[in-house]
């Protein structure tokens, strides 16, 4: 009998009362408490990129009453990183910073596919690439726990949007599922085992998931071994006791006892079983167990938190153009007008509930003046919020006019990104488009340094740029991270987590987003982000993986050794990297696999494996990639599993998507991938078996349907006749019986 904490009372001395009331938390942000016997409540708080603990505890959007936490960049700015120890640090110092604040899990992080750069809730997410948030996310779940500290991995599933959230129906087929909108946490579930997982909104498929059985217990625990606790997102319950029979666990925040009195009421009809309050009363009273940490906080070292935010807000901006190797800057020699009031009011975090309140904040301008200019000036050029204002763009004018190098801050204003709603449009602001032109028109050397937590479109103005710098939405030490990258302090390492449109209308979404009547359709199935626009042969403004440097690199002698085949294939890929430039860099080594001939559709490349490495001016290092059999797998829906199709892959190591640098192919026997015949599948399908294809002949030979198969034209217009109708036609001389009969002796 599973044990409450430290084993001092077993499950079963509990009243049945006390077990379902351990099911619904005590307030917005604490569980239940059951203190004779000695079960304290926990609290769980808003994350992921910093601790958002209030200090008294109510109105759970209370923002400005939250203790003072370090705000590293969002997801967004991250996973642009593409460093897995990375973000295994910044994990540990989140998890630190709740250790010392007594929170038991922070809620997050939140690994939900970038479906549309439209989604206002982006800037937590990470990436439009499965692999790259699984495998990032999972680092950060290790750093987090490995403080003793629970992560809620969030939200699952398919929540690609905040338009109609709480009750909008995903309609999206099962491999789409697979091999999306599903990876990414199965990877965290299976590599990092976080203490919680959260639920999310919306249906799917018409199924709320915090009701969906085959989501919560089917795959989540039977097939992905999850052993932790399902959580609610805060109001995602419907039916509280169809709930607790799919899988989840804790209904946050508190019901009031709306939940526990509509189990108790189900318990008395008989519609739920006292093992099932049992089972998730035992896994609550499990995550309190885990969250009893043995040894006394450790004391938080604030300025070596914010020095790693700084350390991961510069590995987080992309350089996305660099006309004439203008930056870095070299400030002794160059006089700068920094405009832009972004500049000075810096976006460091997005709206919503993951608002951390910093414990210090550095905006660019006073991190700029400091860097030693012969000259610098500022004008504000706008006001991030609010229309356009003639004197204000005048007066930026003149300052660039004065300057050698004008240093422009662009971005989204608060208001255009936040949880609960999504983005209008993907571009900036009409007053800071205007702004630039008219700075472009007199300064000859313009850097835009952009903010925000999202793609915004860039072609329309990319001709009055020299340089271009995103820094996402970079923490509280963005400001001087961004400086350390515009004056060289620092090299740009960081590399695009999601694809930037030329324009809105090429998306993957659009006629299937936000939906309407209550849902919407995933028409694009396995095709978002990178894999959209290279099916359709679309232009990109900037590609998946894409970013700049201010060195460069080499990629050579390109060697594949297949160290397992069959069903479980293991290949493991090698390249020499070499910066060939004169400055210290990082590479980040992209692995996309490519499956030209399947039975099929396959997106034309996928991501399947990176690393990030470091090298000094002219050094080389080997890098050695390893792929499994899911590199090389798709889901295969009659046969309800994985499979590997053998023949020849195509295996592209690159700097980008679009920057194949070198490729082989690899030969893989695979395995055989046939789904199980019965009297309905098509005449093809019977014609190909090989056991099940020679009795159907047999048959047919002596009828007059015979020479109708044979021939070849008739053939292939029969094929996708479905065999029992064949059972109808005048002389088949085939029975239904028959095919029942031979369809269970092909597939013995």
């Amino acid at each position: 009998m599973t044990a409450t904490p430290g084993g001092r009372e077993p499950l079963r001395s509990l009243t049945i009362e006390q077990k379902v009331a351990l099911l619904d938390g005590v307030d917005f942000w604490r569980t239940e408490p059951i203190p004779e016997h000695d079960v304290p409540s926990i609290m769980l708080t808003d994350g992921p990129h910093g601790l958002r603990k209030q200090r008294t505890g109510g109105d759970h959007l209370g923002f400005g009453d939250s203790v003072p936490a370090t705000c590293f960049p969002t997801a967004a700015g991250l996973a642009s990183s593409w460093n897995e120890d990375l973000l295994t640090r910044v994990g540990e110092a989140l998890g630190a910073e709740c250790r010392a604040e007594d929170v038991a899990v922070l809620l997050g992080p939140g690994v939900n596919m970038k479906r549309t750069p439209l989604c206002g809730r982006n800037f937590e997410y990470f990436a439009e690439d499965p692999l790259l948030a699984g495998r990032l996310a999972a680092a950060l779940v290790r750093g987090v726990q490995s403080r003793g500290v629970g992560t809620s991995v969030k939200h699952f599933a398919v929540n690609n949007q905040e338009a109609g959230r709480l009750t909008i129906s995903a309609e999206v087929d099962e491999r789409t599922l697979r091999e999306i909108y599903l990876p990414a946490f199965e990877h965290v579930v299976r590599e990092a085992a976080p203490w919680t997982v959260m639920c999310s909104y919306n249906r799917i498929n018409g199924v709320y998931a915090s009701e969906n059985r085959w989501l919560l217990t089917e795959v989540l625990r039977e097939e992905w071994g999850f052993d932790g606790v399902v959580v609610s997102d805060w109001g995602a319950v419907d039916v509280r006791e169809d709930g607790l029979l799919a899988g989840l666990d804790l209904e946050m925040p508190s019901s009031g006892g709306v939940g526990a009195s509509a189990i108790l009421a189900a318990l008395r009809s008989g519609a739920v079983t006292e093992q099932d309050v049992d089972r998730a009363a035992a896994r609550v009273l499990r995550l309190v167990e885990r969250s009893r940490a043995v040894d006394a906080a450790p004391a938080v070292d604030v300025d070596e938190h914010h020095d790693l935010a700084r350390r991961a807000a510069a590995e987080s901006a992309v350089l996305l153009k660099n006309d004439g190797e203008l930056l870095p800057l070299h400030p002794a020699e160059t006089r700068v007008a920094v405009l832009g009031e972004l500049a000075r009011t810096p976006r460091y975090q997005g709206a919503g509930s993951s608002q951390v309140v910093p414990t210090r904040l550095d905006d660019a301008l006073s991190a700029l003046r400091a860097a030693g200019f012969a000259e610098l000036s500022f004008a504000p050029g706008y006001q991030v919020e609010g229309a356009a204002e003639p004197a204000l763009v005048a007066e930026a004018v003149r300052r660039a006019a004065e300057a050698d190098v004008a240093v422009v801050f662009l971005g989204l204003p608060p208001s255009a990104e936040s949880e609960g709603y999504d983005r209008e449009h993907l571009s900036l602001p009409a007053p800071q488009l205007e702004l630039l032109r008219e700075v472009a028109a007199v300064a000859g050397r313009v850097v835009v340094v952009l903010a925000g937590g999202a793609v915004v479109t860039i072609d329309e103005w990319h001709a009055h740029a020299t340089a271009i710098l995103h820094g996402w939405l970079p923490g509280q030490a963005g400001g001087s991270a961004l400086t350390e990258l515009l004056t060289g302090a620092a090299n740009p390492s960081g590399r695009l987590a999601e694809t930037i449109p030329v324009r809105a209308a090429h998306t993957p979404v659009v006629g299937a987003f936000p939906g309407e009547h209550g849902a919407v359709r995933y028409g694009e199935g396995l095709l978002i982000g990178y894999r959209w626009y290279d099916a359709h042969e679309l232009p990109v403004g900037h590609a998946f993986g894409e970013g700049m440097s201010y060195t460069s690199f080499g990629y050579s002698d390109l060697a594949v050794e297949v160290l397992a085949d069959g069903p479980e294939p293991r290949v493991s890929v090698s390249l020499t990297v070499t910066n060939t430039g004169s400055r210290a860099g990082q590479e980040v080594v992209q692995l996309y696999v490519a499956d030209p001939e399947c039975s099929v559709f396959r997106p034309r490349q996928e991501l399947k494996a990176f690393t990030k490495v470091e090298l000094a001016p002219g050094a080389s290092t080997r890098v050695v990639l390893e792929l499994d059999r899911r590199a090389f797998a798709y889901w295969h829906q009659p046969l309800r599993r994985w499979v590997v199709e053998g023949g020849a892959f195509e295996l592209r190591a690159a700097a980008s998507s679009r920057d194949v640098r070198l490729t082989a192919v690899v030969e893989l026997a695979g395995e055989p991938v046939r789904a199980p015949l019965t009297p309905a599948s098509e005449l093809g399908a019977w014609l190909d078996h090989p056991v099940g294809g020679g009795l159907l002949r047999e048959a047919l030979a002596a009828s007059g349907l015979g020479g109708m198969v044979d021939d070849p034209q008739l053939s292939r217009m029969m094929r996708s006749f479905p065999a029992d109708r064949l059972c109808r036609f005048p002389g088949a001389a085939v029975t239904p019986e028959q095919l029942r009969e031979w369809a269970a002796e092909a597939d013995r």
